[in-house]
């Protein structure tokens, strides 16, 4: 009996949290006595993260077109590169679903001439998005409080099973939304310069009936005053009306702040009339926060890893 190895040391009969604890603990073991090493690598990252910060603020603010660009090129790639490393194919197959769908309405979104069909599909397309990413991300955000709280108990759900889910929902929700918004709003540009309502000096370049609306370019049959079946009629501060839906999806999904038109400032709070449009907005800040997480840190603790080992702090 003396001779039997301990079963707590057979990795073959050890559940994933004493291997994760083991592995932990060996760690330890192999960074004791390396404090001073590690305190000068936690100063430059710190000092690499101040730095790339100013830098990305002054590229933003001097050229903001290239700053977005290149953002959102790094958003749809760099995932894409821990995808296969990790063999994360759920994420692949959705991935793929939203880059063939999405490239359609983009190449549909930049023809000449525009087709008075478009606008209406480029904008149902990125609010579908938009609505589902917003609900993916709630669902999973509540499990992952739903597994902190403990109910996961009452379900005979493993803890480390309903974390898994609330976290993988949650990361689809915020990434979703933020490729929806910022496709949407390259869509955005492509059709307000296409359809050519207002030139650069913010004047418009041709005339618009009262009765047809100035992003997709269709009649309006709705009066401002009555309630119509399928959607509203929606007459902005500047007095331009508009399909609801389309004016909707121009300033909400495309984060435009002015009139296709007349490209008059937009009162945002005045169309967000309820609690659930202005939960939109403080969601669209923390798409905004996920942007750079996703897009730049990755790019930023490559740099730092090679500055330690140029400096032989590996």
């Amino acid at each position: 009996m003396a001779g039997l190895q301990p079963q707590d040391d057979d990795p073959l009969k050890m559940s994933h949290r004493e291997t994760w604890k083991m592995q932990h603990e060996r760690l330890h073991v192999k960074h004791r006595g390396h404090e001073a090493m590690h305190a000068e690598m936690v100063l430059i990252l710190i000092a690499m993260l101040v730095v790339a910060q100013i830098v990305l603020v002054q590229w933003k603010q001097r050229h903001c077109r290239s700053y977005n660009m290149v953002t959102l090129l790094q958003m749809w790639v760099v995932p894409l590169y821990f995808t296969i490393k990790l063999y994360w194919w759920r994420f692949l197959s959705t991935w793929g679903m939203f880059s063939v769908i999405t490239s359609y309405v983009i190449f549909r979104a930049t023809r000449k001439p525009l087709s008075c069909r478009t606008p209406r599909m480029v904008y149902k397309w990125f609010l579908l998005i938009y609505k589902l990413s917003y609900a993916v991300g709630v669902i999973g955000y509540l499990a992952i409080m739903f597994t902190m709280f403990g109910f996961n108990i009452f379900f005979r759900i493993k803890a480390e099973d309903s974390m898994d889910v609330g976290v993988i929902m949650l990361f689809y929700g915020l990434y979703y939304g933020v490729m929806g918004r910022d496709f949407a709003e390259i869509c955005s540009d492509y059709m307000a310069s296409t359809i050519g309502y207002y030139n650069m000096g913010g004047m418009p370049s041709r005339n618009l009936s009262n009765d047809m609306c100035a992003v997709c370019g269709q009649k309006i049959f709705v009066d401002v005053d009555e309630e119509g079946i399928i959607e509203d009629t929606y007459q902005l501060s500047c007095n331009h009306i508009f399909h609801e839906f389309c004016i909707r999806g121009w300033c909400i999904v495309g984060k435009k702040q002015t009139c296709p038109y007349c490209n008059e400032k937009v009162d945002l709070k005045r169309m967000m009339n309820n609690p659930w449009e202005r939960t939109h907005v403080l969601y669209g800040q923390l798409l905004d926060w996920l942007r750079y997480l996703v897009a730049w840190q990755p790019i930023i603790i490559g740099i730092v890893h090679g500055i330690n080992f140029s400096l032989g702090l590996e």
